[in-house]
């Protein structure tokens, strides 16, 4: 069996006011393998240096082999959340991803890149990442502009970052952002829809997929759906059952 790994920088979270708490697609990601029963999952990720005391302890409580690398600045979000509809703003953007930074082990074969922003990678170290394994990028890095602000999408990406993609996932937001998503040059397209679940793109066959409904913070679900669907790939299961198994996982980790 290929291992799995998820790359992608840690961020803080200021959800509603509270005070910053852990969030980025490695630590949620982590928490839905750790569910499925994916100890030896690999995690490789980044904060910076002045948020590593709060923020790795938590991200080794999961238990998942993990190593954090070194960073100047860490991403920051403020956000609250009115339904589905998320209403965000970057209060700090963290240092981009490099070629020296992603080596992965060589038993790796699937891996799940979890960009903050635009800005964390770029085509190049996307296809560093994706030599002889397969690839999930969440398509949030294809729209969010990596700027201080009120969060800002548009479909303005490197278009060869698609190259190396296998599965593509986007959520309702995103892909109204880029438009025309169905003809985007992906073997894989995850359309997520919150909580009313989501719909996969397989060549020319399409696939529902229902959620359970759960009425607690969703923070990290797209990331859970994510890397759960990546291992039940990683596994062999078809599109459809990973779909399945992946809705399934996170409304049992938002309970």
């Amino acid at each position: 069996m290929d291992a799995v790994a998820v790359v992608g920088s840690l961020c803080l979270d200021r959800i509603a006011g509270a005070p910053p708490r852990i969030g980025g697609g490695p630590y949620h990601a982590a928490r839905a393998l750790r569910l499925l029963g994916r100890r030896h999952a690999h995690v490789l990720t980044r904060c910076g240096d002045a948020d590593r005391r709060l923020l790795l302890p938590r991200i080794a409580a999961l238990g998942l082999p993990t190593r954090v690398l070194h960073g100047t600045r860490t991403t920051a979000f403020s956000f609250r959340y009115h339904g589905d509809r998320r209403e965000m703003r970057v209060d700090a953007v963290g240092d981009p991803w490099r070629p020296d930074d992603v080596a992965l082990h060589r038993r790796v074969g699937w891996v799940h890149v979890a960009p903050l922003l635009r800005s964390d990678f770029d085509a190049e170290v996307l296809g560093l990442l994706a030599r002889d394994r397969r690839l999930l990028y969440d398509g949030q890095g294809l729209v969010r502009r990596g700027v201080e602000g009120p969060l800002e999408l548009d479909a303005d990406f490197d278009s060869a970052v698609l190259e190396h993609v296998t599965i593509l996932k986007l959520a309702d937001e995103e892909a109204e952002a880029i438009g025309g998503v169905k003809s985007l040059a992906v073997p894989e397209l995850l359309l997520t829809h919150g909580s009313r679940g989501a719909t996969l793109h397989v060549g020319r066959r399409t696939f529902e997929v229902r959620a359970r409904a759960v009425a607690v913070d969703a923070t990290g679900a797209g990331d859970a759906f994510c890397a759960v669907y990546l291992a039940s790939r990683a596994d062999g299961l078809a599109p459809a059952s990973a779909g399945r198994r992946a809705a399934t996982a996170v409304a049992d980790l938002l309970r």
